[in-house]
């Protein structure tokens, strides 16, 4: 007869944050000028807790370029990590090599993990919603602004972005709190979070005391505005003819073109990137052997690139073809930089 499984025995989900250790490189430990944060996600279970190593190298501008994991086995939850050093600075002179950095991982009951790692998953939720929980964890402890029904807005103010300074590769974010009197105005506004840019925070107070909503009185009310990372151009490409591509392979003739897929994590940074592929030919078309001879600022670009040139077809020849080389751009396409807000002040109905 199996045994009755207990609700303590099931599953829960947690908060994982990931915390950088010391910059290294070489002997010496660098101090970043801007270390960009890992968004925080949600796992089932105590999961995998195992650290992260990224290695790379830092330009003459302060720039960490040549990103890649030390080690081959994939880690639940670290596709972000390699985004954030890429959107950090460091103090701009002599280019560095040899450099390194650990993430280790913590894991946390939602119930007690920090509001703010909560309010910032809650704005880029990728593992799934921000549980009831969670939401319970941010608000205040005399809120009544989650009950239902939820107060109705009849204007949304937002603040003019144009007049708020992005930051390449990172959004700015800011979690507003307020109180409504009895003719739904907003009182006693205050930010209680965000990445402490004081431009976006003052913005963001103005727009929500602006703001208009049913008559009734409610506590602890909340809402975020955000303006969109700005766009991180990728370094200088090199010219393919340097890696001395092969006359037998031909200069065109896509039978099936290329899908362009983007890796996530990075375009939701807003971060450009190349890559530099080599491969053979089948008489028939097909794409084998594919390997990477270059990619910047990551080597995520250069794995996202091989998938690309897979996903094609060349058209059949006599004899096929060996060491062609294409060089794969990720570019952002241009738009006004406007910022969008949060669609929802706390969780669904239930």
């Amino acid at each position: 007869m199996p045994l009755p499984i207990q609700a303590t025995d099931l599953p829960t989900q947690q908060l994982a944050r990931w915390t950088p250790g010391p910059v290294r490189c070489g002997d010496i430990v660098v101090d970043a000028v801007h270390l960009s944060a890992v968004p925080p996600a949600l796992r089932w279970g105590a999961g995998d807790v195992r650290p992260v190593t990224l290695r790379f190298r830092i330009d003459a501008s302060g720039r960490p370029l040549s990103i890649r994991t030390d080690g081959a086995s994939y880690v639940p939850n670290s596709e972000e990590i390699a985004p954030a050093l890429a959107a950090s600075t460091f103090t701009p002179g002599t280019p560095r090599t040899d450099c390194r950095v650990d993430y280790q991982q913590q894991m946390l009951p939602l119930a007690k993990a920090d509001p703010a790692d909560l309010m910032a998953y809650s704005l880029v939720p990728t593992n799934g919603p921000l549980p009831r929980e969670g939401w319970e964890r941010i608000s205040p402890a005399d809120s009544d602004c989650l009950r239902q029904p939820r107060p109705a807005a009849l204007l949304r103010a937002y603040p003019d972005f144009r007049k708020v300074a992005g930051r390449p590769g990172e959004r700015q974010w800011s979690m507003t709190s307020y109180d409504l009197d009895k003719k739904g105005r907003p009182v006693a506004v205050r930010t209680i979070g965000g990445t402490a840019d004081p431009t976006l925070d003052t913005a963001a107070r103005k727009a929500a005391a602006g703001s208009r909503f049913v008559e009734g009185k409610r506590q602890g009310c909340f809402y975020p505005y955000w303006r969109d990372a700005l766009r991180l151009a990728a370094p200088p490409a090199p010219d393919e003819a340097q890696f001395g591509a092969t006359p037998l392979c031909p200069a065109a003739g896509w039978a099936q073109p290329p899908r362009l897929t983007y890796p996530p994590a990075w375009n939701r940074r807003r971060i450009e990137g190349w890559a530099v592929v080599q491969f053979d030919v089948a008489p028939w078309g097909e794409i084998g052997n594919t390997r990477v001879l270059a990619s910047e600022p990551a080597e995520a670009f250069g794995q996202q690139a091989m998938q690309v040139v897979r996903s094609a077809r060349r058209s059949a020849s006599p004899t096929g073809a060996s060491g062609c080389i294409e060089r794969v751009r990720f570019a952002i396409r241009p738009d006004d930089g406007a910022a969008v807000e949060h669609a929802e002040e706390g969780p669904p109905p239930q």
